[in-house]
């Protein structure tokens, strides 16, 4: 017999209401590898909904440590414990390197390095400038943080302007994603520097869609030519370009000792498996001597999102391989899903609260060939023919 409990009844009826709003999500596991094309319930689909924007991801051997030792297993402990290894610490050398760093730091993931090292860099007397359209790990970063938080509009510098200067603070902090990830636009990184550099800020830069592909693959400050400077913090993901998991902070040996002794999102957790470091420091590896790779991701970005350009489909502001097909609602972003998959395409409609108005996120990879994004588009035609869009 079951009994009635409100709390499981206020749940039932949050369900029922999504449900009504076309705003329920379900998971839907594939019965493959990551790549170009993947299988889901025993069909083949061409793959637009994946971060792994070099294709790294399902290239990759398993990769043994040093002297072709098998160690696939677990850490077995936080990094400050027994949790680390001496590839742990190359990695972190290659990642400084790459960026132009002073040092670099793991983190188990792109989200908890954004909530362990934000809460770190700031306290009371703190305020926190975000970009109103922040991923939602820079959000939960500042809403565990003790710091007063500010948001400035979208990729508005004259309102960050206004907004610096009129607080008395003297700990500020500017935190941005460098490339948006739902609508695929580039932050001002060069007017962003500026900015912390007159006001005295931290400028704080999830470069996580960046890294591996904008600036010959080494991230938002060498597409803007800047060189690493005391106060810019970067975070950055291994998880998309670099086809493999886990998170970092690149910055000065100052900001790292910190975050070693107050980030708790590293402090409390197990390091990562000795198998992924050595996958993402093989990656990086690959990244940095084969710059045909990334030029073939921005061939591919540039064929496919002038073919949607020709067809006066909306793109929003995207200047990258993310580009954003902007829908009226949620039932027309299900609906075009819905089409393009009996094409044999996959790419899941986005909706509120991830966004604030539905869209089917594309995102171009270097493992597409030109005949991918000819089925794509001609897809797309059919329905705009179809009235889908």
């Amino acid at each position: 017999m079951q009994m009635y409990n409100p709390l499981l009844e206020s749940y039932r009826a949050l369900l029922e209401n999504l449900g009504k709003e076309d705003l329920i999500r379900i998971i839907e596991d594939r019965d493959s590898g990551q790549g170009r094309i993947i299988r889901k319930d025993g069909r083949e689909l061409l793959n637009f909904s994946s971060n792994d924007y070099l294709g790294l991801a399902s290239e990759t051997p398993c990769i043994n440590g040093e002297g072709g030792k098998h160690r696939h297993g677990g850490a077995g402990a936080s990094r400050l414990l027994s949790g680390g290894t001496t590839e742990h610490s190359r990695l972190e050398e290659e990642i400084a390197l790459w960026k132009g760093t002073e040092t670099s730091l793991l983190f188990t993931s792109g989200y908890a390095a954004n909530t362990g090292a934000i809460p770190a860099l700031s306290d009371e007397e703190t305020v926190i400038f975000s970009d109103e359209l922040n991923h939602a790990s820079i959000i939960d970063g500042c809403r565990l943080s003790r710091a007063r938080k500010i948001i400035y509009r979208h990729l508005d510098m004259k309102h960050l302007r206004s907004l610096l200067a009129n607080t008395t603070s003297r700990k500020k902090i500017i935190v941005t994603e460098s490339v948006f990830s739902m609508d695929g636009d580039i932050a001002p990184i060069d007017e962003l520097t500026e900015i912390a550099s007159r006001d005295k800020a931290l400028l704080y830069i999830d470069d996580a869609h960046a890294t591996g592909v904008l600036g010959s693959g080494k991230g938002s400050l060498a597409e803007f030519n800047i060189s690493h400077q005391s106060f810019i913090i970067e975070m950055g993901t291994l998880s998309k370009a670099v086809g493999s998991l886990g998170g970092f902070v690149a910055s000065t040996g100052l900001v790292r000792e910190l975050l070693v002794n107050r980030a708790r999102s590293l402090i409390f957790t197990t390091a990562l498996p000795v198998h992924t470091v050595m996958t993402s420091l093989s990656n990086i590896k690959v990244i940095r001597k084969s710059p045909d790779l990334v030029k073939r991701l921005w061939k591919n970005r540039e064929y496919l999102h002038s073919g949607l350009i020709d067809m006066k489909l909306d793109t929003g502001r995207s200047r990258t391989p993310i580009i954003p097909l902007i829908l009226d609602d949620n039932s027309s972003a299900l609906r075009l899903s819905d089409f393009l998959s009996g094409r044999g395409i996959y790419a899941p409609a986005i909706r509120y609260p991830t966004v604030k108005r539905p869209r089917i996120r594309i995102t171009v990879t270097a493992s597409h060939q030109e005949d991918d994004l000819e089925t794509l588009l001609q897809a797309l035609r059919e329905a705009l023919s179809a009235g889908l869009l």
